[in-house]
């Protein structure tokens, strides 16, 4: 998935910034001049159209403006949602988890408690991850080394 720019988000009900700590690297186009179709969509975020319709059609995407000719219209903050979904996959968050997010995005700042929750959920889930992953890492370094050094052993042995 190309990585794009995270700008603060804030819902009609929300004036408080919802901001991602990546740098953001900009938008394909100015805000005002963000209609973007699904095609292009599919080409800066790597996702299929497929995909995008099926967010759409079970709420992980708010509704998506359509052009007079019924054709979906994203914005750059339509973007900058498909950016926190991606990482929100990459945790390994449950698609129900994310719907659930968006709709509480989607009820407003009343709701910023139980979002919390559910990131640090994520948060904790996450670093269950990584801790296996590096007791993962460490065993294969483990072999790494112990092959590295009978190989040397080896060599040594055959040049004798």
């Amino acid at each position: 998935m190309t990585v794009l720019q995270t700008t603060p988000v804030t819902t009609e009900e929300d004036n408080l910034a919802d901001v991602c700590s990546a740098p953001p690297p900009g938008h394909p186009r100015p805000d005002g001049q963000d209609s973007y179709t699904i095609s292009e969509v599919v080409a800066f975020t790597g996702l299929t159209a497929h995909t995008l319709r099926w967010y759409e059609r079970i709420g992980l995407m708010a509704h998506v403006d359509r052009s007079h000719t019924g054709q979906r219209r994203y914005s750059n903050r339509d973007l900058d949602w498909l950016d926190l979904v991606g990482k929100l996959r990459l945790t390994g968050m449950p698609v129900a988890d994310m719907v659930r997010y968006a709709e509480l995005v989607r009820e407003g700042e009343n709701t910023f408690g139980e979002r919390r929750e559910l990131l640090e959920q994520t948060r904790r889930d996450v670093r269950a991850r990584i801790a296996e992953l590096q007791d993962t890492l460490a065993v294969l370094d483990r072999k790494i080394t112990f092959y590295s050094d009978a190989t040397q052993a080896y060599e040594a042995e055959r040049t004798r």
